[in-house]
């Protein structure tokens, strides 16, 4: 009899499975394929790679990097099979993506404590659960889900982009929010006059946008979430009457209100990264620092995340998850990968070796761990349980989720080595005593 049911044989199930089984306990990991597959997966093997064989940059002093070497530390299934399986990519960590998905296949397969049960779980059962069962969970699991979350499950990630606080230009922009209703800095306020907006919107609607996968392809996608460039193709001036609308703001510098107006909003409660409103994009992310950047205050932006437009199951994380990955108000049920909310596959892998790891401590007794906020696992695991986070859209590996350095850094490349030293400085101490779980 297995000690915690793993429901999800994605990267995030793999790595619950592995933290688990690698402490001691007899894991059961459930996966519907190859007796069903979701419509993106082809492959019968666990940890499919879907969309790409990237998984972003290797060196340390990125965010992918920083990410991948704390996973590391942690016993990381997927980061010793990616490396043991790469490809020539430049500084990115390419792997082969059939090798990649087998010989994770292999690993638990032949891992003692781990039993793989090809079946698709469509009832969230009593007892040690994590869930990992990504963006793409069957209809029957995900209604479930969505009726033990209160109804509270999203199917479509339409998420806009994000940019750090110090990036803006705020010579060209203001604080004000509309008819002044509401705190002086709720907004930063991006203006453009009437030739800046015409330049912006002749570029806006010839940009390319990314093609959507098949089975992104659904009826009412767009509903309630309309891209950008969609609403710019209606017409030159219905952006002035929707996210741009200048009515109740006035540009301190004119006297006069704008001829269009972006307005951004805090992402985070440290202010350290802003939302740009109303701006859900299908954009490729060359074209979105194209485009983007040709508003006056968003000329030298550092965007932390772009806009995706896809299928996406996740749940309300902030209200739902505590930081150590479990459910509110049921301590023996975990949630893991993209359906807390991070994107990415790392990310993913990350959520479910923190899940797996906390599980393992719960059983034994122990109190869970979330890392400090100055590790990439750490802030992510707080970004995902932060209540005061609006408007709550899946976030991937970015140093804007870091608290900065005690010291200012101007040049970029030292800032983030040193934000990546000071998290490796802490993981390399304390991982360890995790591993012995």
């Amino acid at each position: 009899m297995s000690d915690v049911l793993v429901v999800g044989g994605g990267l995030a199930g793999v790595e619950a499975a592995w933290a688990l089984a690698n402490r001691g306990f007899k894991v059961t990991l459930a996966e519907m394929k190859p007796h069903k597959k979701s419509p993106a997966h082809k492959s019968d093997n666990l940890a499919e790679l879907v969309c790409s064989n990237s998984l972003k940059a290797e060196r340390l002093g990125s965010a992918a990097g920083l990410l991948k070497a704390e996973m590391e530390l942690l016993g990381s299934i997927c980061v010793e099979c990616a490396k043991k399986t790469k490809v020539p990519a430049g500084g990115a960590l390419a792997v082969d993506r059939d090798e990649f998905s087998r010989l994770i296949t292999e690993k638990i397969h032949s891992h003692p404590n781990i039993t793989v049960e090809s079946r698709e779980v469509e009832k969230i059962p009593d007892g040690n659960v994590i869930i990992a069962a990504g963006p793409l969970a069957s209809d029957t699991l995900a209604e479930n889900i969505k009726a033990l979350c209160g109804g509270s499950l999203s199917f479509f990630d339409a998420a806009a982009p994000i940019v750090t606080a110090d990036s803006i230009d705020m010579e060209s922009a203001f604080t004000q929010s509309r008819y002044d209703r509401g705190g002086e800095d709720d907004y930063i306020n991006c203006p453009m006059n009437k030739e800046e907006y015409e330049a912006f919107y002749e570029a806006l609607i010839n940009a390319e946008s990314a093609e959507l996968h098949s089975f992104d392809k659904k009826k009412g996608v767009y509903e309630g979430c309309m891209p950008i460039e969609i609403m710019a193709s209606r017409g030159a001036d219905t952006m002035r009457f929707g996210p741009l609308k200048p009515v109740g703001l006035r540009d301190p510098r004119t006297g006069h209100r704008p001829w269009a107006v972006l307005q951004l909003r805090k992402e985070n409660a440290d202010g350290s990264m802003y939302n740009l409103v109303g701006f859900q994009t299908n954009l490729k992310f060359p074209e979105q620092k194209r485009v983007f950047s040709m508003i006056p205050a968003l000329k030298n932006a550092e965007f932390v995340r772009y806009g995706v437009m896809h299928r996406n199951t996740f749940i309300d994380s902030p209200r739902l998850l505590q930081s150590d990955f479990s459910f509110r108000g049921r301590e023996n049920l975990f949630f893991a990968g993209q359906m807390t909310g991070v994107e990415g596959y790392m990310e993913s892998a990350a959520a479910g070796i923190m899940a797996g790891l906390n599980m393992a401590l719960r059983l034994k007794g122990k109190e869970t761990v979330t890392f400090p906020d100055f590790t990439m696992i750490g802030a992510l695991s707080r970004y995902i349980s932060d209540p005061t986070v609006k408007d709550f859209q899946p976030m991937g590996a970015n140093f804007g989720v870091l608290p900065p350095l005690p010291e200012k850094i101007r040049d970029k490349k030292l800032r983030y080595e040193a934000l990546s030293q000071r998290s490796m400085d802490y993981m390399r101490k304390e991982c360890a005593k995790f591993n012995e779980v």
